[in-house]
């Protein structure tokens, strides 16, 4: 079926049906939702030439992804996009992944906003003042940042999780159980997402006239083998962590092996608390001991990153909106008093 054969049937116009399937404004959530549910039952999709004639739009969103033999292709990354997909497949949104070296992302996205082969980019893991954001906001392509950048003299729209927040009630649950030594096994430095927590560990450990000294943090990229390795270097210290912090449920993995091999029980000899991005595939219950964890769905940010992104294609969305969601702390087995 094609565009004039849908029309016909729904007895609308042209135009009122490609704006329908395209989330303009001004048509109305009725009427759209009609023009979607006919799309569907009968098969039609837009063809990508005529709808770029019709309302100038590609009916794409854009992601930049780094590669190469230093990149690691990141699980959360992976479970981030399946939920940008969920809400595209549903809205007549295609995605396009734009591969790039890890050191020239900035040419990368002058070149797909030049090509205009997208109508909207979303940036992820960003760093402190970086330069794609101010980048893409300079060259007026649609875009939201997945997380936030810091040191930036512009407001510019962002969708995050309360990193800071979640830290630090994890960190007071800690100081409250009487632990006064809390290592920190983190994402990379520069970016924000950890920076944001180990601020709100070492706030809630200062509110208990404790610090969260220098030894007893490892920045690391997040893999279960750097968890490993984090985990040896931090215990073996003269006076070790009776409790750990990690930032990733894979990360955690590794935490736990390492515990293990080290003749260390959870909770018994070290309390542990790690990050859940709720992974379908990997479950903190299901640890052997239940990992107690602060939990937010990354891939229901997927989903809402692709919303909002649809919004601003369509100009329902403008502005430098700002979205930071709670995230919980779901208490398990894996925490108890301080040993000693």
């Amino acid at each position: 079926m094609n565009l004039k054969q849908l029309s016909h049937m729904l007895q609308l116009s042209q135009t009122t049906v490609s704006r329908a399937l395209n989330g303009y404004p001004e048509v109305s959530e009725e009427t759209r939702r009609r023009v979607v549910d006919a799309a569907k039952r009968h098969g039609y999709r837009p063809n990508p030439s005529a709808r770029r004639l019709a309302t100038g739009k590609a009916g794409m969103i854009g992601c930049v992804m780094p590669t190469g033999a230093a990149v690691n292709i990141d699980p959360h990354f992976v479970e981030f996009l399946s939920g940008l997909g969920d809400y595209a497949r549903g809205h007549e949104l295609d995605l396009v992944l734009s591969p790039t070296a890890a050191d020239d992302e900035v040419t990368t996205y002058r070149r797909v906003a030049a090509n205009k082969q997208v109508d909207a980019v979303y940036v992820s893991s960003p760093l402190e003042a970086d330069r794609r954001i101010r980048l893409v906001h300079q060259l007026g392509l649609p875009y939201i940042v997945h997380g936030r950048s810091e040191k930036l003299d512009f407001d510019y729209p962002f969708m995050d999780i309360d990193n800071e927040g979640a830290f630090h009630e994890a960190g007071r649950l800690l100081t409250q159980l009487g632990h006064r030594r809390v290592g920190l096994i983190n994402g990379e430095a520069t970016e924000t997402f950890a920076i944001l927590r180990q601020r709100g560990l070492a706030r809630a450990m200062a509110a208990a006239g404790l610090t969260l000294t220098p030894g007893n943090i490892r920045s690391v990229a997040m893999t279960e083998e750097n968890g490993f390795r984090s985990t040896q270097s931090l215990m073996s210290q003269p006076e070790p962590p009776t409790a750990l912090v990690c930032s990733s449920l894979i990360m955690s993995l590794g935490v736990m092996r390492a515990l293990s091999e080290l003749g260390l029980s959870v909770p018994g000899d070290v309390s542990l608390i790690a990050h859940d991005d709720v992974f379908p595939w990997l479950k903190p219950e299901n640890f052997s001991v239940p990992l107690t964890t602060t939990r937010s769905s990354i891939r229901a940010a997927g989903a809402r990153i692709a919303e909002r992104l649809a919004a601003r294609i369509s100009g329902i969305e403008t502005g430098a909106r700002t979205e930071v969601w709670p995230v919980d702390l779901v208490v398990r087995g894996s925490i108890g008093g301080a040993k000693g």
